[in-house]
């Protein structure tokens, strides 16, 4: 059995599970079995999000590519990659990244610099979010998400009773989420620079970090989303939307309309497994963003709920994972990625249901998706990782 570095058997994080500031020394940790709870959950979210990416894009598969299986096969090939990269990460020791920290955060901004540059970052439906490399391309905010959290994690992990102070301790991990959004938000895409900022501050309350200081921080930034909201016509025409879809049901509400439609009209049992009538060409990214929206339409109210108790059984052995973990960085490495995955979630499921504006973020497992999908799983195997070494 693999032991743990003497270096790596110290922890200075606090502010979750009662974990005191300052330094301790912990036991040698053998690896021991992982999580296979959390495991099977996140197999069935995936399993479920395969059967339903089936269903939702066979229709547009067939009219647009002649081919109604042409998104299954390729989210079918991206869930064996993210499968295999789960597998290979749940047997990399999590205290490797805190050595990779420094580079990884590196490049995954210049990723998101690269994505901006003319030439380099491919534009479709008027966003620059991929890069193309040959037939196949990258989302680079997926793997920046999952590249700022270990990076925090590496962070706040040394700044020991730091966190405490503001200069110190919490503006320099704010502003670099604020970076990473300003980057992320050139796309443009705010739902994935939110969650960037979302999974920051909890990381940051996590750590210890004083709870007015991230307050006073929230109600600054809070002007600064309804100026990137306002300041854009197709975000502020959305916003409108979520006010009142009605008031432009063929424009700016089509969306949210055609997706309450389908969530409406699936009742308490659904319309049954492929017979979703808004998939025939009315609602829009029903494959992608909206998949949630069919499978409440065919799999009806407990389809829906039964999505939702995977995600919420996820938290709990998420955060279960984070509040048994042996040092300061596996126990704020597995919230950050806890939190970010379920922040993403939480958008989702709440722009297809209308309780949020609309904003183009998939959801976690189910949605259609390369990048998203392989970085998620890979999210999921360093969590996996981090299992093993728990102690309790």
């Amino acid at each position: 059995m693999r032991k743990r570095p003497a270096a790596e058997r110290r922890f200075n994080a606090g502010g979750i599970a009662d974990r005191a500031l300052g330094t301790r020394d912990l036991p040698k940790i053998e690896a021991g079995p992982t999580d296979y709870s959390l495991l099977v959950a996140v197999i069935l979210l995936l399993g479920l999000g395969i059967v339903m990416v089936f269903s939702a894009s066979a229709v547009m598969a067939m009219t647009n590519f002649n081919d109604p299986f042409y998104f299954l096969k390729r989210q079918a090939v991206w869930a064996l990659i993210g499968l295999l990269g789960m597998t290979v990460l749940m047997n990399f020791d999590y205290w490797h990244y805190k050595k990779l920290a420094p580079a990884i955060i590196v490049l995954s901004i210049t990723l998101l610099v690269a994505v901006l540059l003319p030439g380099i970052g491919r534009i479709s439906h008027g966003a620059r979010r991929w890069i193309g490399f040959g037939p196949l391309t990258l989302t680079p905010s997926e793997p920046a998400k999952m590249a700022m959290v270990i990076y925090l994690a590496y962070l706040l992990s040394s700044k020991g009773y730091k966190i405490k102070t503001f200069f110190r301790g919490v503006l320099p991990p704010v502003l670099l989420g604020l970076g990473m959004f300003a980057l992320i938000l050139q796309q443009p895409d705010l739902g994935t620079g939110l969650t960037v900022m979302g999974s920051t501050f909890i990381m940051l309350f996590s750590a210890g970090a004083k709870i007015w200081h991230l307050l006073g921080l929230i109600g600054m930034g809070i002007p600064g989303v309804f100026a990137a909201i306002f300041m854009e016509e197709y975000r502020r025409e959305r916003f409108l939307a979520f006010l009142d879809p009605w008031a432009d049901p063929r424009g700016s509400g089509y969306h949210i309309i055609q997706s309450l439609y389908a969530l409406g009209s699936g009742g308490p049992f659904g319309l049954g497994l492929g017979k979703s009538r808004q998939k025939f060409l009315y609602l829009p990214e029903m494959h992608t963003d909206f998949i949630f929206a069919i499978i409440g339409e065919e799999l009806g109210f407990v389809g829906a709920m039964l999505v939702i108790i995977l995600f919420f059984f996820f938290a709990w052995r998420g955060y279960r994972i984070a509040m048994n973990a042996p040092d300061g960085f596996s126990c704020l490495l597995s919230c950050g990625l806890t939190s970010m995955i379920l922040i993403q979630a939480l958008v989702n499921i709440g722009v297809v249901t209308g309780t949020l504006p609309i904003t183009g973020i998939p959801l976690p497992f189910l949605s259609f998706g390369g990048s998203s999908l392989v970085f998620t799983l890979a999210s999921v195997g360093i969590l996996l990782n981090i299992s093993r070494y728990c102690t309790g």
